[in-house]
This record gives C-alpha cells, structure tokens and sequence, in this order.
C-alpha cells in the first residue's frame, strides 16, 4: 500500500482514507466488493480506514432480515435492481449512484462507543457543512427531524486476541440525493416498523444533502473526506485480489435467500418489534418426538448484532424444552444484549414462547 497524510507521521488514531489503485478505481463493481473490502482491511490491516462507495442500483439487507418480507422481489428482479445480504445486522437499503456508501473500519472495545464515535463524527461534518445535523437513536444522522444517513455494525475477533477487543465494521448511507419512487417500490417495511418510527412510509421519514445544500456530489465527497480523514491510503494490485476472494461468498443464493421453512417448523404469526432492540421473528423447530424441545432455531429481523450470536447464543438453546425457567436457565452466564444489542434475556424468552 502507499499511505499519504496531512503529516509524515500518521498516528494510531488517525482516520486513513482508501482508495482503489487507478488502473481499476473508475471499474463499475457491484455491492459484495466493497462488503470484501471492508472485511479485508479489518483482517489484514490495523488503524482506522474510511471509504466511499457507490453501486448501480441495489438493495441490501441486514444478516437475519427474511428478504421476502422487507424487499419487492418481483419490483427488483423487473427492474434489474441487484439483492445483497450483508453481515451486518440491522434493516434494509435502497443505494444507487447518488447514495453514497460510508464505510469506516476500526479497532473496538465497545459497540455504543464505536457507534457514537463515528455517527457523531459524519454528523459534525455535515454541521460543518452549515446543517442542522444530528446523531440519534440506535444508527442514524437526521437533518431536522428527517433521516439522511443510517448504519449497521459488523465486528470480527482478532486472531489470538484477548479480551473485548475486536476488529469493527461500521458501515452505511449517506443520501446525497434519492430516487424515491424506486426506493419506496424496491423496499417493503413492515407497518409494525413504520410505526414505531412514527411515520406513514418510507418517503416520508428521509431527506437529502440536496434537499438542504446546493453543493455537487463530487465536491461534497470531497468536502466529506477532508472532514473526516487525517490521510489517505491506495490498495494494491495484491489487495485487489484477496478482496475479490472474499466477495465470491456473498454472491451465493444459499446465502442471499436465508434459510427455507420446512416440517416441524414454528414461527410468530407477525413481526413483534421491541423498542431500543428492533424487530423480531422467530425461526423455531421442534422435533416430532419431542415437540417441546427444541431441536434449532433461527432469528430473523433488523436487530443489531455485536456479538457470536450462532456459537455463542443460538446453538446454546438446542435440545432446551420450551418453559421460561428452562430457557433462562440455558442462558445463564451468557450476555444476550452483548450479543444482540437491547434484547434481554427474558425479552428472548418471551418471543421463543410465543412461537411455539
């Protein structure tokens, strides 16, 4: 890699900018290289990086959202809108060329801290910028009252590490402008989310960089980065290809459409949404013999996920019959709002029962 800086010496706690070699920076790439490159950089490189992307149009969902509840399949696959399941929690994403990407790579000892860092330091940019910007609730930067830039979090252990230290993905949207007629078709939000939002539809709780500025999206980028970042980095030829390796993944059907319903399967009749954690549908199976025990069990929804939730969480429920006292009793010692973010362990409880 080459590094530059606003100085010779760039410190740990600097926020480098990466960029894409020349020979490849103006190639049209679709939404799961830029997933890989974030990945890559938390792997293989220690510091803070920050980067801008931007894809033809796609929509992305969050790591255990059910794509047919939150996304117009048949709108997108007419109007050749690309579907990608990121691994990251949280809800979906309408992005084309004039939504612009933020993606910041760094190292974490705690999620909210991580959170509040970066949210509070893109909202500081656009106040800069001369807007009434603002970081709030769980992931999002609103101009007023309006939503113009949410995130999702995605964290990765270090090898061999120790303690709470992990390396951390925040990544998200940045509207500069929007095509709402399209993102409001290619997006399907359950009322139960609207709600809780206080809003009637999608259009209705978003708002742009143009709406409010008359700056060009090229400067703004521009601008955006010499807000946020202390110098700057170029990728290899090398790096390219490792990124190309970890993209192969998320292009699998397997792992876009999730998991299928088959025999012996439970589930909540609706989404149940719970404030400060998100919305939840259950995934449960139970074995024919033994219909109270539990044999598997999934968590669909746009919950945010900051810890191992599978190894950690989900496999502990195998074979756990379906009684409150047995289920806390599985998950004594375990922190569940560690690992998905304002949930409970009663809270978990509770939506197990009502799905069985």
């Amino acid at each position: 890699m080459i590094i530059f800086g606003k100085s010779n010496h760039i410190n740990e706690e600097a926020m480098i900018h990466v960029r894409l070699p020349e020979a490849v920076a103006d190639a049209s790439r679709l939404l799961p290289f830029y997933l890989a490159m974030e990945e890559h950089l938390a792997r293989n490189y220690d510091g803070e990086y920050f980067f801008m992307w931007q894809v033809e149009p796609t929509v992305i969902f969050g790591r255990n959202q059910q794509i047919e509840a939150e996304v117009n399949l048949d709108y997108c696959r007419r109007e050749g809108i690309q579907t990608y399941r990121r691994k990251s929690g949280g809800g979906c994403v309408f992005a084309d060329m004039n939504n612009i990407m933020f993606s910041h790579v760094t190292t974490c000892e705690s999620v909210a801290t991580t959170f509040r860092g970066f949210t509070s330091r893109v909202a500081s940019m656009l106040r800069c910028l001369g807007l009434d910007a603002g970081a709030t609730g769980r992931n999002d930067i609103l101009i007023g009252d309006r939503k113009v830039s949410g995130y999702a979090f995605y964290h990765i252990p270090i090898p061999g590490g120790t303690g709470a230290l992990s390396r951390a993905i925040v990544h998200g949207t940045m509207l500069y402008d929007a095509d709402l007629e399209r993102m409001t078709a290619a997006l399907t939000p359950s009322q139960t989310k609207l709600d809780a939002k206080g809003v009637k539809s999608v259009r209705s709780r978003v708002t742009t960089i143009r709406e409010n500025h008359s700056i060009g999206l090229q400067d703004f980028k521009s601008f955006a980065v010499a807000e946020i970042c202390d110098g700057g980095m170029v990728l290899t030829d090398a790096d390219i290809e490792e990124i190309n390796r970890i993209a192969a993944p998320y292009f699998e059907d397997r792992w876009i459409y999730g998991r299928q319903h088959g025999s012996g399967r439970h589930a909540l009749p609706n989404p149940v949404r719970i404030e400060g954690a998100g919305e939840f549908v259950v995934d449960l199976q139970t074995s024919p013999g033994s219909p109270h025990v539990i044999s598997n069990v999934d968590l669909k929804g746009d919950f945010f996920i900051t810890g191992d939730l599978d190894a950690t969480l989900l496999r502990r429920l195998q074979g756990v019959p379906l009684t409150r006292e047995a289920l806390l009793s599985a998950m004594e010692g375990v922190n569940v709002p560690g690992i998905i973010m304002g949930l409970s362990a009663g809270q978990l409880a509770d939506l197990l029962l009502a799905a069985k």
